[in-house]
């Protein structure tokens, strides 16, 4: 297996020109800017009850990670 590293130095074993590999289309927008408020959402935890975003953590702040993930 090959890892090629893209033009934003991420590894993958998937060759540079596949399709999962390619970014957004220019102009699309990828979410809440660094500083702003994300629009409540729910989720279920580990034990499957749904938590929601904004109700759940009772104004307490929280940092909210996205990673990008492999392609696999």
């Amino acid at each position: 297996m090959t890892i090629e590293r893209d033009e934003l130095g991420f590894d993958a074993p998937a060759p540079l020109g596949h399709p999962g590999r390619l970014g957004l289309p220019e102009g699309r927008e990828v979410g809440p800017g660094v500083g702003q408020s994300l629009p409540d959402f729910a989720l279920p935890d580990q034990h499957g009850r749904l938590l929601r975003f904004h109700e759940d953590r009772a104004s307490a702040r929280a940092v909210v990670v996205f990673f990008r993930s492999a392609v696999w």
